[in-house]
């Protein structure tokens, strides 16, 4: 069966995927989980920062084998089309049949989010009721969504954004306020959502305490957080291996990843008590195949 993205966004919640993909990360982190290194080509399709790149994920996981085609063309913002684009091909690990093949963008996007959520819920001080965003596209949308589920308390949220009125119009959206980058990286939970190649964050402007989502800047040499504020945190991501193989954040900050959320999540590995933290997200083909087991059992059933 081919899935559309209609299709995948009609069967595929929060409410399923946060607890499938916090399950995910612990069996990764118990070593239960085949998944190789990515495999990036660039397309070569331009100069620059346009030039797009395609990456392979496979990965083998409890019942199911998967593996997810993805694009990412900077350029494609200007012709009004998505950045991100994908393909996750699911297979049966019994006999190596193929079940679905469905539409990746959604999936990534959702996954995405809801590693965040996980991460948020494990990391985050009980009492945060502030969040502020860096960036304003697709990936904060979803995050906020993600976010509120696990914490519904999020009631003050501040939306920083390279384009201002784009920050007005989600903040408009949800309920929050567009705001400096500085206001916003001064809440108790900060997200960077971003396709800068450079920092956007400075450590100086985070709290004392403040949990920092990491997801933009996948690549070893883009980073979004400036070396004060990787190197004066806590360092957690879903795999050692992962973040300091494509994460400029760690690489060129020089830091090491001290705890695997997997780690955190299944008590093998004590959460900080005080002091800031980073979750550094890079994306996982695992996390893709757990929610495409997901979309493919609830369009069978």
């Amino acid at each position: 069966m081919y899935l559309y993205e209609q299709d995948v966004r009609s069967v595929l919640t929060y409410e399923a995927l946060i607890p499938a993909i916090r399950q995910a990360l612990i069996d990764y982190s118990a070593g239960l989980v085949e998944q190789p290194a990515r495999t990036i080509l660039r397309a070569g399709n331009a100069e620059g920062a346009k030039n797009g790149w395609f990456a392979l994920m496979p990965v083998i996981a409890g019942d199911v084998m998967g593996v997810k085609t993805v694009t990412f063309y900077p350029g494609n913002a200007e012709l009004g089309l998505h950045t991100h684009l994908a393909v996750i091909e699911l297979l049966s690990r019994a006999t190596g049949e193929p079940l679905a093949v469905m539409d990746g963008r959604v999936i990534t996007e959702m996954r995405t989010a809801a590693v965040s959520a996980v991460a948020f819920d494990a990391l985050a001080p009980k009492g945060a009721s502030s969040l502020g965003i860096l960036g304003s596209g697709v990936q904060a949308r979803s995050h906020i969504e993600a976010l509120r589920l696990v914490r519904p308390a999020l009631n003050d949220i501040r939306i920083s954004s390279r384009t201002q009125g784009n920050a007005v119009r989600l903040a408009e959206e949800i309920g929050g306020r567009a705001v400096t980058t500085e206001e916003a990286a001064a809440a108790e939970v900060v997200l960077t959502a971003t396709s800068s190649p450079s920092p956007v964050l400075e450590g100086r402007w985070l709290g004392q305490d403040a949990l920092v989502l990491a997801v933009g800047a996948t690549g070893a040499t883009l980073r979004e957080l400036d070396d004060e504020a990787m190197q004066s945190s806590f360092v957690v991501a879903e795999s050692r291996s992962c973040a300091e193989r494509e994460s400029g954040d760690v690489i060129l900050s020089g830091v090491k990843v001290q705890a695997e959320i997997g780690e955190i999540l299944s008590g093998s590995v004590a959460a900080p008590t005080a002091g800031r933290i980073v979750f550094k997200s890079v994306g996982m083909a695992i996390e893709d195949l757990t929610a495409a087991r997901l979309v493919w059992r609830a369009r069978r059933a």
